[in-house]
């Protein structure tokens, strides 16, 4: 017994029992079922050490090494290594690191890698490809995570085609990706790209878009919102696939402006969902991932927008009026039944997309040029008089010269030092003259909303930026507002007064006739 008490022990267990004091038999003794008997309360005071922990195991253990933590050691070794052009080598493996490939394999991988951070991508394996993808996830390979994130985009577009399986690990990947390094970027191609994703990732886009972001909202996105399928539908199985998957987002985008300036707030506002439900995200299922990095899994804060039930019937009515419009535009014959929307939104919706096809339609077709005769013939009138106006003020004859020596000055040209300078002032005052002669009749048919927005766009700092806060907090699209402006500009002046994203050059002098 003597020998026994020297062996290290376990922490005894204390239970709520009449063998409160029983010792836990030594761990490796010989005699274990013998010593199995109850000890009586009166055993001596050694039996107290034992509230230790093995106290002959105390050395400090070496860090446990695992096949992930190996592979992010040897890849911040090679992170560096580059090969010359290399002959391209087949290369098959199911979960694929450095260890796995031969010497070929290796030099091939190494010069197709260094091509793919040039933005060249080589037709190669797919293992060649999850080996890269392993690289930046696990850090190696960028000095930010947004060129990291940059990377794996890129090398996902430029394979998805080739490889369908991409499509079923890397849009969660990147998902987690910008998750560990709170990367504030759009979800919706990983959510349009990977369907089985569609969950978390769906309502985390959603809840972005709808609260802060309205012009990113995705058609992808937005069917998570919507009990109608209208990929179920014949039109849009038909022709309008395209126009339907372009204008519902911007559809809803409008309604959710126009709200928002009615009722001063937005549709989520408006519609709040329950609160966030914290979901466990698993990070970088399937792959070669070092959880000493990141971790083994996050807490994500979800907030189940698409389960509020009036949000979800306003965007499935959305869906089905924008189809019947489309279908009226496209002359698709019948409609929808029991579409059911307020007189307002339904005009909105209507002029909306009305304006947006025949836009679309002039682009088509080309610029247009259309000559109005009765106007020019009534342009060039005026310029006549007032050419004949500046004349008679710029001209002064000299005290001591006869009219009829100044008439027969005037007729040679190089005894008329001024002509040059007339002529040019009469261009200039022509058409200062014609413009403001426009500009009061555009003036006279803006909207107060459409003067502020010309005013606004003129600013130099703010401009295009200005014009569309405008636009979304006065319940329209910038674009629709910018097509308004044009079209009373091309009744009144003639000509586009916006171009592009600003004011055309030779119509901004005229602006002061706005402020008057």
């Amino acid at each position: 017994m003597e020998n026994d008490k020297k062996q290290p022990h376990f922490t005894e267990l204390v239970w709520e029992s009449t063998e409160q004091n029983v010792a836990i038999p030594p761990r490796n003794s010989s005699e274990e079922v013998k010593l199995n008997k109850i000890r009586t309360i009166n055993a001596p005071p050694e039996t107290s050490v034992q509230l230790q922990l093995w106290d002959m195991e105390s050395e400090v253990k070496e860090p446990v090494t695992t096949t992930e933590g190996e592979f992010v050691k040897r890849a911040r070794v090679l992170q560096h290594r580059k090969e010359p052009p290399s002959l391209f080598v087949p290369f098959k493996s199911y979960w694929p690191t450095y260890g796995h490939m031969t010497g070929a394999q290796n030099r091939w991988y190494f010069y197709w890698r260094d091509e793919v951070r040039l933005g060249r991508y080589h037709k190669t394996d797919l293992s060649y490809i999850f080996l890269h993808v392993y690289e930046l996830i696990n850090g190696v390979g960028w000095d930010t995570p947004s060129e990291g994130y940059r990377q794996l985009c890129q090398i996902w577009e430029a394979y998805r085609d080739t490889y369908k399986r991409l499509d079923q690990y890397l849009g969660g990947w990147i998902a987690d990706f910008s998750f560990v390094h709170h990367l504030e970027v759009p979800l919706s191609t990983i959510v349009a790209r990977s369907r089985g994703l569609a969950g978390d990732l769906a309502e985390l886009e959603l809840m972005r878009c709808l609260s802060s972001s309205r012009e990113q909202l995705s058609f992808a996105g937005l069917t998570v919102m919507s009990d109608y399928d209208i990929s179920k539908s014949k039109f849009y199985l038909s022709e309008g696939k395209e126009a339907a998957e372009r204008y519902i987002p911007q559809v809803v985008a409008l309604i959710d402006a126009y709200v928002t300036r009615k009722h001063g707030k937005n549709l989520v506002e408006m519609f709040p969902p329950s609160p966030p439900v914290h979901r466990e995200r698993y990070l970088f299922r399937s792959a070669v991932y070092d959880i000493s990095l990141y971790g083994y899994s996050i807490l994500i804060p979800v907030v189940r927008v698409s389960k509020s039930l009036p949000l979800r019937s306003l965007i499935t009515r959305l869906f089905r009026l924008t189809e019947n419009k489309l279908r009226e535009l496209m002359g698709y014959r019948g409609r929808l039944k029991g579409v059911k929307v307020d007189a307002d939104m339904d005009d909105l919706v209507t002029r909306f997309l009305q304006r947006e096809f025949r836009k679309s339609e002039q682009e088509l077709k080309g610029p247009a040029v259309v000559i109005d005769q009765e106007k020019l013939e009534r342009l060039q009138s005026d310029s006549e008089i007032v050419r004949t106006l500046l004349m008679v003020e710029e001209v002064v004859i000299p005290d001591d010269m006869s009219a009829d020596d100044y008439e027969m000055a005037a007729t040679t040209h190089d005894e008329n030092p001024m002509k040059d300078t007339v002529v040019t002032a009469n261009f200039d005052m022509d058409s200062e003259i014609l413009s403001a002669t426009g500009w009061e009749q555009f003036t006279a048919v803006l909207s107060p909303l459409q003067r502020e927005a010309i005013i606004l766009l003129n600013n130099e700092v703010e401009g295009w930026n200005a014009f569309q806060k405008l636009a979304v907090t006065s319940g329209t699209m910038p674009e629709l507002l910018m097509d308004e402006i044009n079209e009373i500009a091309m009744d009144t002046l003639g000509d586009l007064l916006i171009d592009g994203e600003e004011i055309s050059e030779e119509y901004a002098p005229m602006l002061q006739y706005l402020t008057r």
